[in-house]
């Protein structure tokens, strides 16, 4: 049997989020989170009681230690975790907005987990677990951090285990539109369940529908394509069926980021539970909108009472 339900390996950072509105070069009072799409789905799915592993490198610093700290409190297994003597923690800042995407600036360059290449996989480690979890941001760091990915995404494929993939685009990280297109499609090759946002699917793939994007990864080898459409659900296409599940209501939008990592999280953990398709991705659906209710990228994500709460309605 599996050590792990899912393995995930990226960077985590730590987030400086706006006390008030306004500027960031104007704000004098920031909060201290915790940031990382890769890690954002691991701490969704522990709360859900799903048995996590992370494989990183944090500096040997105060900003490390409180993200490792954070992430052992979630009860997400920590031992493929390095701390770095001499290397530096990424950090972020956030705005704080009264609706829609806030202003954020990144502090990542040169980061310890950055630094980490294909050496730095422990097959063994990896074998352990069921599925694997990526996303396209930490393969953009660099050529180290790309090839890491491909050999996880390979050894996980071959082992028997599943994989899913989040294109999560970040063009400022890519060196151009066409080398992100080529490179994340490359990956998508290599995933059992593709999740793309619509606009990320249309640039991605030039397709200007939902069907269209989700016949595109099929064509490359999907099982399942879920193209999240917002607040109007998802478009899902697998070997077996097409249908489309509505968005869970929202009374306000505070802030979207960790919404798409808390649907993957949904959508994750229904699946390895045994869930039909239709049921899982109303899970995500779920909670991608508790996600967005609060600040913080984490701070919404439902335990395992509260989504049955949810879910009941």
């Amino acid at each position: 049997m599996a050590t792990y339900d899912v393995a995930l390996l990226g960077e985590m950072m730590v987030l400086l989020t706006a006390a008030d509105e306004g500027p960031l070069a104007s704000v004098n009072t920031f909060h201290k989170m915790t940031a990382g799409a890769e890690t954002n789905v691991g701490i969704a799915l522990a709360r859900l009681g799903t048995h996590v592993a992370w494989a990183s490198r944090l500096g040997d610093d105060t900003m490390g230690a409180y993200l490792k700290n954070v992430m052992q409190e979630e009860e997400i297994d920590c031992s493929q975790v390095q701390m770095m003597p001499g290397q530096r923690t990424g950090f972020m800042l956030k705005g704080k907005v009264a609706e829609g995407d806030p202003p954020i600036e990144y502090y990542r360059s040169g980061s310890a987990a950055s630094a980490m290449t294909a050496d730095d996989l422990d097959t063994d480690w990896l074998a352990q677990a069921r599925h694997l979890h990526v996303t396209g941001i930490f393969p953009a760091l660099n050529a180290g951090t790309y090839a890491l990915t491909v050999a996880a995404m390979k050894q996980m494929r071959h082992a028997g285990g599943t994989v899913s993939f989040d294109p999560n685009l970040r063009p400022a990280l890519w060196g151009s539109p066409d080398i992100m297109r080529t490179s994340l499609n490359e990956l998508a090759t290599l995933a059992d369940w593709v999740l793309p946002g619509l606009e990320e699917g249309r640039i991605l793939t030039g397709a200007d529908s939902a069907e269209g994007i989700a016949a595109f990864y099929r064509k490359l080898g999907a099982q399942a394509v879920v193209v999240k459409l917002g607040a109007q659900g998802a478009f899902v296409q697998t070997a077996e069926d097409t249908f489309t599940v509505s968005g869970y209501p929202v009374e306000k939008v505070v802030d979207t980021v960790g919404a798409g990592d808390g649907f993957a999280a949904g959508l994750i953990s229904g699946r390895l539970e045994g869930l039909d398709w239709q049921a899982s991705v109303r899970r995500a659906a779920i909670i991608g909108a508790c996600a967005v209710q609060v600040a913080g990228d984490t701070e919404g994500y439902p335990d395992r009472a509260k989504l049955a709460e949810l879910d009941a309605v």
